[in-house]
């Protein structure tokens, strides 16, 4: 797969990732993964070092992720996670107009503290364009999140009926746009951006 490199070093590999595609395998064992891809394109290359995701993005979302070269640097990457340092921002559209041009969700998942604020960029017709930065990294955080405040974000199957939807989607309408973080090496604050795919940008 033609998979976009955002950036990359000696440590790390951050990448675009498609919609469609896990990160790893779910306890379906599933084996074509981005991880398994890009693992196996390095031992074809006849590379000694193994890609590790420092995090995850569900399988229907889009944009940016962090693999590391190796499991030290992957440990360090996620105690920056740990730690908050790392702020992500996606772009998502969501069904129905929103009243507020920001606003807080801050309604636990799985008994579990959850925060996410976003910021309206723009009311279309039956549907909004909205920036998220989720504060928690609680799994499917954003979708639930949108689903409990009524507005489920378009092309979401899982935690919304195809009933809800003013507006049809053939894929789930979100996308991990920004990445801010220290570098787990050298220290410097990198700020990483993927460009919206098409079914974005026509919106």
């Amino acid at each position: 797969m033609n998979i976009p490199i955002i950036y990359e070093d000696e440590w790390l590999l951050v990448l675009n990732k498609p919609s469609g595609l896990l990160t790893i395998p779910t306890p379906k064992k599933e084996s074509r993964t981005l991880s398994s891809i890009l693992n196996q394109d390095l031992a074809e290359r006849k590379l000694s070092y193994r890609l590790h995701p420092c995090h995850r993005l569900d399988r229907d979302t889009s944009g940016l992720i962090i693999y590391a070269k190796g499991k030290s640097i992957q440990q360090k990457m996620m105690e920056a996670f740990r730690l908050k340092k790392v702020k992500k921002t996606y772009i998502a559209l969501v069904n129905g107009n929103l009243t507020a041009s920001r606003g807080e969700i801050n309604n636990r998942i799985e008994g579990q503290a959850a925060l996410t604020h976003y910021k309206l960029i723009a009311n279309k017709k039956d549907f909004a364009i909205v920036e998220v930065s989720p504060l928690t990294g609680r799994t499917n955080q954003i979708r639930i999140h949108f689903k409990q405040i009524g507005h489920p974000i378009l092309g979401d199957s899982r935690f919304a009926f195809r009933r809800d939807f003013l507006v049809k989607a053939k894929r789930l309408m979100l996308h991990a746009k920004t990445i801010e973080f220290p570098h787990p090496v050298t220290g410097k604050r990198l700020q990483l951006h993927a460009p919206l795919p098409v079914e974005f940008q026509c919106a």
